[in-house]
């Protein structure tokens, strides 16, 4: 019995990948439990196990009785004839029993509580090797497709792609092969739950460390990730010495390295930025540096107003804005676009919203108390209002308004 015991052992730390210093310890452990069910303390129970000899024992002490009734005692007869001829009631004698010699009972007891223990060590192990894997990418088969998501068989577990971390329009059905990004790994109850992600901006910093050999070295260091899944990606780079293009060596020789990671994307748009300390020009290359004309930074807040010519704006601003959104999300910057005649115009406006009706040519103390009365306090209020408005305010008249309207447009 012990030797078939420690074979099964062997055979299942070998498939499941166990340690063998946990097995045993498992094995001590069970057999403890259950043989001190029939001991007490003071049979002082030992376990012997020595895998070389493929030999397992209960190693305990037996109180000589006049007649043994439990495992614990001894019979004075075979206390006297068998250990000690001068044995008496009441003394301790230690025993060595070989597992096998126990009774079935006990056996099948013994098995069960091992079996459980183990399984609570194959599961230490895989959330073990699936913590290790946790924020790393992971390749396996659809094996289920429902309202939750999709179920992936991704090796020693399986793993959920729920809704929320696919991208929009990609579809897989069962058998499909599909990469993703570990993005948790936790336990429901004795279940191993491992959340899958295709949608998190972590997903693309990993394929970008596996086509791009400089990062894992070292050389290049990957400072800001911004994505919209499915759509667009845009990746800040730094190169860490000086004789290495960040940019370059991320697209590859033909953008091939850049092409095999959209390709994995379905077609998802991938910018590729030099980083840089400088707002204005991490703002110029988060946009696009051959669409902008000029970039003029608040000197309050961390707000830019970019410069770019009529046939960049599009392009600037993106499909949907969904360029200039991620690229304010990079650079932590509020960012409008502007062509050089709005931003004159936007200027101006402000100017005229910030101006008193008094800073007017032609606006004496008197009129520009009649304007205040009739609540005309801006230059942008004169500018705004029509001659008609204007001309009917007593102290006004038409000549005046016509004259406070062409002071306006030109303040």
């Amino acid at each position: 019995m012990s030797s078939n015991i420690l074979a099964i052992i062997k055979e299942l730390a070998n498939l499941k990948q166990l340690d063998q210093d946990k097995i045993e310890k498992v094995i001590k452990e069970s057999l403890s439990m259950v043989l001190s069910r029939k001991l007490r303390i003071e049979n002082e129970l030992e376990i012997v196990l020595d895998y070389n000899k493929n030999y397992l024992a209960a190693r305990f002490l037996k109180e000589v009785v006049d007649k043994d009734e439990t495992l614990g005692q001894m019979s004075l007869q075979e206390a006297v004839y068998e250990h000690n001829r001068h044995a008496k009631i009441g003394d301790m004698i230690k025993v060595e029993i070989s597992i096998q010699t126990l009774e079935p009972k006990i056996i099948k007891n013994a098995r069960l509580e091992i079996a459980q223990k183990i399984k609570r060590l194959e599961e230490e192990r895989k959330m073990f090797d699936f913590e290790k894997q946790k924020y790393q990418i992971v390749y396996g088969k659809v094996k289920k497709v429902d309202t939750n998501g999709y179920t992936v068989d991704i090796g020693f577990a399986d793993g959920l792609l729920p809704v929320e971390e696919q991208i929009e329009n990609e579809f897989y059905k069962i058998g499909d092969f599909i990469r993703c990004f570990v993005l948790n790994v936790k336990k429901r109850g004795q279940e191993l739950i491992v959340i899958l992600s295709r949608a998190h901006p972590e997903f693309v910093k990993k394929l970008i460390e596996l086509e791009v050999p400089e990062i894992l070295n070292g050389e290049i260091e990957i400072k800001k990730i911004i994505r919209d899944p499915g759509v667009r990606t845009k990746v800040a780079v730094k190169a860490i010495k000086d004789d290495v293009d960040a940019v370059g060596s991320c697209l590859g020789p033909k953008a091939i390295r850049l092409e095999h990671i959209k390709k994995e994307l379905h077609g998802e748009v991938i910018d590729i930025i030099e980083w840089s300390e400088e707002a204005e020009t991490l703002i110029i290359n988060s946009i696009g540096n051959d669409l902008i004309d000029r970039v003029y930074l608040s000197a309050k807040g961390k707000y830019a107003r970019i410069i770019v010519s009529e046939e960049n704006k599009n392009y600037a601003i993106g499909k949907n804005g969904k360029n200039v959104r991620l690229a304010a999300k990079l650079t932590d910057y509020k960012l409008d676009i502007y062509t050089k005649d709005e931003y004159e115009d936007k200027i101006s406006e402000e100017r005229r919203i910030t101006s008193h009706v008094n800073e007017l040519d032609g606006v004496t103390q008197k009129i520009g108390d009649i304007l205040k009365e009739h609540g005309y306090t801006s230059v942008q209020d004169i500018y705004k209002a029509t001659v008609n408005e204007m001309k009917n305010i007593d102290g006004i008249g038409e000549k005046i308004a016509i004259k406070l309207k062409e002071s306006s447009k030109h303040f």
